[in-house]
């Protein structure tokens, strides 16, 4: 056997060797154990289980109980364990505000109606819901939706007294036109008969709008109904929720403050006060 042959042999049975050593697994270790992630402690709460719109008659089948971290969990939300029968119970209760799926169930989003239509419902205590006419001029284009903030404005227009004395004089005869913003800051509930936006439009023309009031603010739109015409100005979401509104809203809400335009010139005067 020549030379060769020989050191190819040695080398395959050295091969093989090293080969059946690994095989035999003396060198295989243990895979480390991965540490176990602690359960953190859940409670079930009752959330909406469909989109669920203002207005609308919540059934058993809009909730479902869901597994939610009791460390997080709002003691306004419904637990399981305190009333395993809510489900039921909520059945038939209206909606004050929109539900979003699987947002937690609170009781103060939802009213029982007693046989009330839902626009009674929805009505927070104290107030009054109004209806008044509107057009396109008069109501923003169309662009004022259910749950908009509007001012509401006055216009009247009365015989101008110099025009009796001077109706030659180059201001004779001519009108005055007296605007005043009586209402701010009024919550739109619906427009026509829609409570929300109609398939997601950006406006919604309508005849008729319905407003949140208080029983002092019903006379008020009440009695300027027969004095002129109303228009609807609607607030920018950014000022929406103003308490005290910005130093226009507070100049506007001086008693006996109207705007009159005199001969296409405007100019605010203060009635005065008894």
């Amino acid at each position: 056997m020549n030379t060769a042959r020989i050191v190819v042999l040695v080398i395959a049975l050295g091969a093989g060797g090293v080969a059946a050593y690994l095989a035999s697994g003396y060198d295989n270790r243990p895979a480390p154990v991965l540490p176990v992630a602690e359960k953190l402690p859940t409670v079930e709460v009752l959330v909406a289980k469909n989109d669920i719109q203002l207005g609308q008659a919540v059934k058993p089948e809009d909730l479902q109980w869901q597994a939610w971290p009791a460390t997080t969990a709002s003691s306004a939300f419904i637990r399981r364990d305190n009333r395993p029968e809510a489900q039921t119970q909520i059945a038939g209760s209206i909606a004050r505000v929109p539900l979003m799926q699987g947002e937690p169930i609170r009781e103060q989003k939802l009213v029982k109606a007693e046989g009330s239509g839902f626009m009674a419902a929805i009505l927070p205590s104290g107030m009054r819901a109004v209806s008044t006419e509107i057009s396109a001029e008069t109501g923003a284009g169309g662009f004022i939706l259910p749950n908009d903030r509007v001012d509401i404005v006055l216009t009247r227009r009365l015989k101008n007294p110099d025009g009796a004395n001077n109706s030659n004089g180059p201001t004779g005869g001519n009108d005055l036109v007296l605007s005043e913003v009586i209402l701010t800051n009024i919550r739109v509930l619906a427009i026509d008969q829609a409570p929300k936006e109609k398939d997601g439009q950006n406006a919604v023309v309508g005849k008729t709008v319905t407003l949140e009031l208080r029983p002092d603010q019903v006379a008020t739109l009440s009695a300027a109904r027969q004095g002129g015409t109303l228009t609807l100005a609607l607030r920018s979401i950014v000022d929406a929720n103003s308490v005290d509104g910005t130093p226009e809203d507070q100049a506007i809400k001086r008693p006996g403050g109207v705007n009159v335009i005199r001969y296409g010139v405007q100019a605010r005067q203060l009635t005065s006060q008894k």
